[in-house]
């Protein structure tokens, strides 16, 4: 399963090199509450055709016609906003006080994005500068930049990075209902299993499978902060492996599935393998949110809700909020 940033670009290329109109339209600011945030991006083409979305309804259908009239963007970059009142607000669906600021350009050219798509599908992050008033556009490293998407001094920088990816150690049914959810946020799914019968056994479309000794799989795969690894096989020899990897890497989150008397055991292993406390402390285990899930697609539920929260920086944030709800909870029942 391919990135949304990726479809976008990739429809982008398809309908201009087929000779059709085509524009790019990002979301560059929000205020309040949006439906969709900073970054994303919607590809408009020909006829009405569309890929991504900045708003999920209304604000792409006034586009389409704005766009088709030739009332917006028709010489080059333009930006509008949407929602300034509540009138306006209601008209296009967006939530009380939502307010959206999007750049729209045309894309005449397959130069103008055709880097973009190989930078992406060779997982390497880059920044796409655009000059909203001549229309250039270049490419840089993205670490030169720290904000995924902003405009300053006529500017608009829009950082492509590499798509989110989970390595998912263990294929069972466990897996296949966190493999379902990851892939609808949008991660590239790998599922590592070196016994063969699991392998083997593995089914759920768009991911890829491989029947690999994990240390092996994480140290080829893992090489950027856009990647997460999970460990879900209950068995040590397979998990350990994993683990002893995944938690030197660069893997922006690594979790471990076990009750917290497997956990406290595995914790024991890791330090007796020479595993440093700095890289240790970066596990999470037991895995998951701490919301009571109990059947595999409660827990994979907890596990995305824990995914997107490391994700976002937001972990410390929603563990104290499920902790003061318990604690509230306990006092009324006292």
């Amino acid at each position: 399963m391919d990135s949304s940033d990726l479809n976008v670009i990739r429809a982008l290329l398809d309908w201009v090199r087929a000779g059709a109109r085509a524009h790019l339209v990002t979301v560059v600011q929000t205020w309040g509450s949006s439906p969709r945030p900073a970054g994303s991006l919607l590809a408009v083409g020909g006829p009405g055709q569309l890929m991504g979305s900045v708003s999920g309804g209304c604000v792409e259908d006034d586009l389409i016609a704005k766009l088709r009239e030739g009332r917006l963007a028709a010489a080059g970059p333009e930006r509008v906003t949407y929602g300034m009142t509540r009138e306006e607000g209601e008209r296009f669906g967006l939530p009380c006080g939502g307010t959206l600021e999007l750049v729209c350009e045309p894309i005449c050219d397959a130069a103008a994005l055709g880097p973009v798509q190989d930078a992406l599908a060779e997982r390497r992050a880059v920044c796409r500068e655009l000059d909203l008033y001549s229309g250039a556009s270049r490419l840089l490293p993205a670490d030169t930049h720290t904000a995924a998407c902003q405009v300053k001094g006529g500017v608009l920088r829009k950082v492509f990075g590499p798509q989110w990816q989970l390595i998912i150690i263990g294929a069972a049914e466990l897996s296949r209902c966190i493999a379902q959810l990851a892939q609808a946020l949008d991660y590239h799914v790998v599922v590592c299993d070196p016994r063969p019968d699991y392998a083997a056994a593995w089914d759920v479309p768009g991911t890829e499978v491989v029947a690999g000794l994990p240390d092996d799989v994480i140290r080829a795969r893992v090489t950027d902060k856009r990647s997460a690894v999970i460990t879900l096989t209950h068995d040590p020899r397979v998990d350990d492996m994993a683990l002893i990897e995944a938690l030197e890497s660069p893997a922006f989150y690594v979790g471990a599935l076990g009750s917290q008397r497997t956990t406290d055991k595995r914790l024991e292993r890791l330090r007796e393998l020479d595993v440093p406390d700095a890289a240790i402390g970066r596990l999470h285990a037991p895995i998951g949110l701490p919301i009571g899930s109990h059947a595999p697609m409660e827990i994979a539920v907890a596990i995305a809700a824990e995914l997107i929260a490391a994700r976002n920086g937001a972990l410390a944030t929603a563990r104290a909020g499920l902790l003061d709800n318990a604690t509230r909870k306990a006092v009324s029942a006292a």
